[in-house]
């Protein structure tokens, strides 16, 4: 499925830290986010990122927000999103990113006693082909596939659309939730094998083949047969890993990086070029 690209941008003043857009209503992981938070007991301190004020809507402090970058890309496939505890609280996790561009994302925290009823209805929802997101090797080879299911028809006529249950969180953390997640066991599981190395500069593995959360969702929409929407949540990591580093670096952003200009010219034909650049007055919104 080839979608429309929608990119929002804002009203900018003089300066980069102007440039936010309207806040859109929260996601999925803003919202599991925010309850995360309403249980700490203490606030949460990223390690390593920059201190102070975030932005709400990209977890980005206010000089390099992101939120006028925004892509939307309208997919046939969903993800689902199991994180771990403190996951949705890291200003660098890339679920965000994932749920920021493809509609249907919905995250939940796991947690090895008990089950979200909402997930578990998700996955019985007949509309959704769940497929676990998982390394082949650690799998029963039975349950193992390279590549989607034929798409058939239900009985009632409908085909169902792919749901890619992803496991965000550290590779200890997500080879336990695999183990202690019976409700996942009569799902097939997806083994990628990704030609590429990792990308993802902003938290340090050990292995050049482990990827991270939003790299791995971009390989399942090539899986789908949505390339377009693959490459602008890929994109979007680029951009997002610039604005995150230059903030930790105390550097201003770059607005007219390799990383921006890829995803200024995934935008409608429509949009103007230098549409999300400081000071540019556009506020666009294709849907």
């Amino acid at each position: 499925m080839t979608g429309v690209v929608t990119i929002t941008t804002a009203l900018a003043a003089t300066t980069p830290a102007a440039a936010s857009a309207t806040p859109a209503a929260p996601h999925a992981v803003s919202r599991l986010r925010a309850a995360r938070l309403a249980r700490s007991a203490k606030p949460f301190l990223a390690r390593g990122g920059p201190r102070g004020e975030r932005c709400p809507g990209c977890r980005l402090v206010p000089s390099h927000c992101l939120c006028a970058l925004h892509p939307l890309v309208p997919t046939r496939a969903g993800v689902c999103l199991l994180m771990a505890d403190i996951e949705p609280l890291k200003p660098s996790n890339t679920g965000w990113l994932i749920a920021d561009v493809v509609p249907d994302t919905f995250a939940f925290g796991w947690a090895r006693t008990e089950v979200d009823p909402a997930l578990l209805a998700l996955l019985a929802d007949p509309q959704w082909q769940p497929y676990v997101v998982f390394p082949g090797e650690f799998v029963d080879a039975a349950r193992v596939l390279t590549q989607l299911l034929p798409a058939e028809p239900t009985p009632g006529g409908t085909t169902p659309r792919p749901l890619f249950i992803l496991l965000d969180a550290t590779w200890p953390e997500a080879r336990r939730m695999f183990r202690k997640s019976p409700y996942l066991n009569h799902f097939p599981v997806l083994s990628l094998a990704p030609e590429q190395i990792s990308r993802y500069r902003l938290r340090r593995s050990r292995r050049g083949d482990q990827f991270c959360t939003a790299e791995v969702a971009a390989l399942c929409l090539e899986q789908a047969g949505e390339p377009r929407a693959a490459q602008v949540l890929d994109t979007y990591l680029d951009v997002f890993t610039h604005h995150y580093l230059q903030a930790k670096q105390q550097l201003p952003v770059d607005w007219h990086s390799a990383a921006h200009t890829q995803l200024r010219s995934l935008r409608p034909p429509d949009v103007p070029a230098d549409a999300d650049a400081p000071g540019s007055r556009q506020n666009h919104q294709n849907v």
